[in-house]
């Protein structure tokens, strides 16, 4: 059943018959997030808790907050209740009431509740007004002086570690890194490349910049066995470094389809029917942070662009040069043969009409004959009389010179299928005895063009290099012999 897509905006949607399909299903999408989730793990979600800090920091920012927030008041509420509790067991709380000379509190000023939660929040955010204090003479108050502080302090390091490594995560830092928002295939240096182009909005580099595709698209191998969504690499240049970037401008990255790549039968016809996903990931270190920051994009079947090309976007100012970002996305069309490469390579591959071997024995058959009439003019001229011999002598050259036009003419005629027969006239050369003069000696050739092959060709006329010879040898016979030497070259 033929798919008809159709674009929507942003989106595309393939529509079969008059049932919409549902939306094509990325596994990176354009702004780098992954598509995955992880379910029935079962006993497995202890790993979580053994790297709690990781679980933590890879929480979202709500999910931090919250557990920031509820862990400071849950240790609050659980020491202040603990001091609260040795006041309440010293008989410290009814000490308000009136001051008693004998007892020896051990937290001074502490009658309540309120008041033990003051002292602590003062204890562990080393406040110290001076109104509330531990006394000498209670031990326990100190021992839970001391894991107070040890606790604080683990407490402290944990969440506002947490914190810390979140907000300087540099994620935010890839959101300056710019992919264009389609890919294009076209043609550079005489090869058909698939490119796409990145860009740096900041003016901090990314040092030791690296870049990497892979090619997501499911497969069926030959024994069978299918693998949905096969990671496939594509080479952007790790063989020569271009795929490590010096990225202080907009770059268009490329990929030379060849006999390695995975598109090397795809054209502009089959581009249509692929389902894949070209993943690209964006690697390097924050200039400011020295911490390594990762941008990812995808591309699919719907964003590779064929037969087109981005527009420039450097130009040169004065003193410095500028970039155009309003035309990153932009592309224009540009002529790009629609066959894939394997076709291309198999329409060079395929054999001439004219340099088969059929063409090379036509073409020595053709000279053979050449050389074959040569032979019969010699022959014939050794025939005659002395007087005619020494005459035709001095029209060797002449004739070798048009025998050899008229063989160019046999080979140009047998180049395009035609048959060259050549027949020999009989050539008769009577001498009369008693010192009779000749009376006649003459030979003749005839070319006729037979054109069985195709039907179209006319009979080609003689040429007229042989009626200017004739014309020649009149004026050196006799009488009677210029009689025949006319019926010879007419």
């Amino acid at each position: 059943m033929s798919v008809v897509r159709r674009k929507f905006g942003d989106d595309y949607q393939a529509v079969v018959g008059t049932s919409a399909r549902r939306k094509r299903q990325r596994f990176v999408d354009k702004n780098g997030r992954c598509n995955v989730q992880h379910g029935n793990l079962g006993s497995e979600n202890s790993r979580y808790i053994s790297d709690l800090f990781t679980t933590l920091v890879d929480l979202k920012w709500r999910w931090n907050l919250l557990i920031f927030l509820l862990t400071y008041t849950v240790a609050w509420l659980v020491m202040a209740s603990m001091w609260w509790g040795i006041a309440y067991l010293r008989g410290d709380l009814d000490m308000h009431r009136g001051p008693d000379p004998g007892h020896n509190p051990c937290v001074a000023n502490v009658y309540n509740f309120p008041s033990a939660f003051l002292f602590f929040i003062e204890t562990e955010a080393t406040i110290g007004y001076g109104h509330r204090y531990i006394t000498e003479r209670c031990p326990e108050g100190i021992i839970l002086f001391l894991f107070q502080s040890l606790l604080g302090s683990v407490v402290d390091a944990f969440l506002i570690g947490c914190m810390f490594i979140k907000m300087s995560q540099p994620k935010k830092r890839a959101e300056t890194l710019m992919f264009s928002r389609a890919a294009v295939i076209s043609q550079r240096d005489g090869k058909l490349c698939l490119m796409f182009r990145v860009g740096n909005l900041r003016n901090s580099h990314m040092v030791s910049a690296q870049i990497r595709c892979k090619l997501i698209k499911s497969r069926q191998t030959p024994e069978g066995e299918f693998l949905p969504l096969d990671q496939c690499e594509l080479d952007v240049g790790f063989g020569t470094g271009a795929d490590q970037l010096f990225l202080v401008s907009p770059l268009t990255i490329c990929h030379e389809i060849n006999e390695k790549s995975p598109f090397f039968a795809l054209s502009q016809r089959s581009l249509r029917s692929e389902q894949f996903e070209i993943v690209v990931i964006l690697e390097g270190i924050v200039e400011t942070t020295g911490m390594t920051c990762q941008a990812r994009t995808s591309y699919t079947e719907d964003e590779v662009l064929w037969g087109h090309r981005f527009l420039p976007v450097m130009s040169l100012e004065d003193g410095f040069f500028r970039v155009d970002y309003s035309q990153f996305h932009a592309t224009f069309e540009v002529p790009t043969p629609p066959y894939s490469v394997k076709e291309q390579e198999e329409n060079l591959a395929l054999p001439s009409p004219l340099n088969t071997p059929m063409g090379s024995n036509r073409s020595r058959r053709d000279k053979i004959s050449s050389l074959d009439c040569l032979d019969i003019f010699e022959e014939k001229s050794s025939r005659l009389p002395s007087k005619l011999q020494r005459l035709c002598s001095g029209k060797e050259d002449l004739h070798r010179g048009v025998l050899s036009l008229c063989s160019s003419n046999v080979e140009k005629a047998c180049s395009t299928g035609d048959l060259l027969k050549i027949q020999q006239i009989s050539s008769v050369c009577s001498i009369e005895d008693g010192g009779e003069k000749a009376k006649s000696a003459a030979f003749k050739t005839k070319s006729e063009l037979l054109a069985r092959s195709t039907g179209n060709l006319e009979l080609q006329q003689k040429p007229q290099v042989m009626r200017t010879l004739g014309a020649g040898l009149d004026d050196h016979l006799p009488a009677k012999l210029r009689k025949m030497n006319s019926s010879l070259f007419t």
